[in-house]
């Protein structure tokens, strides 16, 4: 699996998340397997870049490389000049966003809305690989199958992209009136496969390694993108990459394991986002790393009502050492049916 100039290891990648995929969990999922990572979508509007939220998207420092920034937006020269402006910040590889179904991001038509203006699309991916092709930086694509469920233009997209010198497709399974409803479809993915060369990475509902094995198989792509189903879950990068490699399963994480990378997670997200932020921030990550274990409850509920990070990662030591280290962590047996 090749981006430009840059080869990974192997084909498990994971996808840009709106307050979830930051430096810090970006790194961690590296550690932990991760192919391939793209940042949090960085608003391509100038006068958004010295924000605090932008300012904190644009930091990757000691992450390794390769880094890739996904920007959105809708004007192509102001799309053009935010990839420079990122590649100043450190970006190895630029991805544009024409994925995003929220309703914010679609009603400045950008994200997927940009999937009903073809020619636009054309404009924005040529302009973008105009401004960074001299610098050597490839530029890649996430989108959706379509608008809607009628208007399913994914393979018109991806040739579009594939004329433009887009590097790689990452398609995900569902339209954007799909939300993130339903299940995701992979026969559109499998027709996109065999209407370009470039590679196509799949994403939408991958959670297990089983699964990415099916789609790999059956839509052909050249790798997959993981997204909610690595939330409090980052070692499921190397499950995946362990499973297709060798058709085996690793043994899941003990509940040392699990201790050591979710105080090592949140003593990095504490330092990224300070006192305040982090610990507010900290408490959905917290929660999706224990919301499925037995006996959680209580403590998430005290978690919740804490606003110290010093609190928040005593009561969590506390927890964990009442559990032997090298017992296996497993979700409650309601989950397992």
């Amino acid at each position: 699996m090749r981006i430009g100039t840059w080869t990974l290891p192997h084909a498990v990648c994971v996808a840009p998340m709106a307050g979830v995929t930051d430096r810090p969990y970006r790194r961690l999922c590296k550690a932990l397997g991760a192919a391939y990572a793209v940042s949090e979508m960085a608003a391509s509007n100038p006068a958004l870049w010295d924000s605090v939220k932008t300012s904190r998207r644009l930091d990757h420092e000691g992450e390794p490389d390769p880094v890739a920034v996904q920007i959105a937006g809708a004007d192509p020269d102001m799309l053009a000049e935010a990839a420079l402006y990122n590649v100043r910040k450190g970006a190895r590889i630029i991805d544009i966003n024409m994925g995003c179904p929220v309703k914010k991001v679609c009603h400045v038509a950008s994200g997927s809305a940009l999937l009903r203006d073809e020619p636009l699309v054309a404009r924005i991916l040529s302009r973008v690989v105009d401004a960074c092709s001299p610098l050597g930086i490839p530029v890649t694509l996430k989108t959706r199958t379509g608008w809607d469920r009628s208007n399913r233009n994914a393979v018109r997209i991806a040739r579009l992209a594939e004329a433009c010198g887009i590097a790689a497709l990452t398609l995900h399974g569902r339209t954007r009136c799909d939300l993130y409803t339903g299940e995701a479809e992979y026969e559109t993915l499998r027709e996109v496969r065999a209407a370009i060369h470039i590679p196509l990475i799949a994403n939408g509902d991958i959670t297990t390694p089983e699964k990415a094995r099916e789609v790999l198989d059956y839509t052909g792509a050249d790798a997959i993108m993981v997204g909610r189903a690595a939330q409090g879950k980052p070692w499921i990068f190397r499950e995946i990459a362990h499973y297709l490699e060798h058709g085996t399963h690793l043994p899941p994480p003990t509940y040392g394991e699990l201790r050591e990378h979710l105080l090592s997670h949140l003593e990095d997200h504490y330092t990224f986002y300070g006192e305040q932020t982090g610990v507010r921030s900290a408490r959905k990550h917290i929660s999706w790393y224990l919301g499925d274990l037995p006996g959680s409850e209580p403590l998430l509920a005290d978690i919740m009502a804490v606003d110290s990070t010093t609190e928040q990662t005593s009561m969590l030591g506390h927890w964990l050492d009442e559990h032997a280290s090298d017992a296996p962590v497993l979700p409650r047996m309601t989950e397992l049916h």
